[in-house]
């Protein structure tokens, strides 16, 4: 289907291109508009075949695992983090971010949307907003750093910790019980 999609696309954008030059003076509209819509028909084909991918339970599966997985090293690099805070000088604190959390924030960023898929609106926005919080306070350790503010480094590296390894909880808890409510995780 998607093969489908970007020929559409192709066929259509071309088509197009060519009923608005062929005379310089005029666009031919009668020829324009409906090799236009053949362009856009292409690229709805495209996400269609996309999204009817991305909800497919392979790989919906295969994504929990990543968001689990990132879960886990940023956790394990976190507390790491938090127990060597005070051996780390402050101004390096924020190297040690970028070394430590960039790639398994990006992972779990890239595949976030199939906790959706899996667990429903409610359980995402549970999981999302314990994780942007831990993500808000991990910036602002790493703003604190480049500031030089040993305690609010110290302070806000924790409340990172407690954020991050709450939203691990949640995705275990989904996992073993994918009928919880919401209600139990406040």
């Amino acid at each position: 289907m998607k093969l489908i999609g970007f020929l559409l696309v192709t066929v259509g954008f071309i088509a197009a291109a060519l009923a608005a030059v062929v005379d310089e003076s005029v666009v031919r509209w009668l020829w324009y508009i409906p090799a236009l819509g053949l362009g856009v028909a292409g690229v709805i084909t495209i996400r269609i075949d996309i999204a009817r991918h991305s909800k497919t339970e392979h790989h919906v599966a295969s994504r929990i695992e990543t968001v689990e997985s990132s879960l886990e090293k940023i956790a394990t690099n976190i507390n790491k983090l938090n127990t060597d805070k005070h051996s780390i000088n402050t101004y390096d604190m924020r190297h040690r971010i970028d070394e430590l959390f960039v790639d398994d924030l990006a992972m779990f960023v890239d595949a976030r949307k199939s906790i959706a898929h899996r667990y429903g609106l409610a359980a995402y926005g549970e999981v999302m907003s314990t994780f942007a919080a831990g993500e808000r306070y991990l910036n602002r350790v790493w703003s604190a750093s480049a500031d030089g503010y040993i305690d609010e480094v110290n302070a806000y590296l924790e409340k990172a910790k407690e954020q991050f390894v709450d939203s691990l909880e949640k995705i275990r808890q989904l996992k073993t019980n994918p009928d919880l409510q919401t209600s139990t995780f406040s």
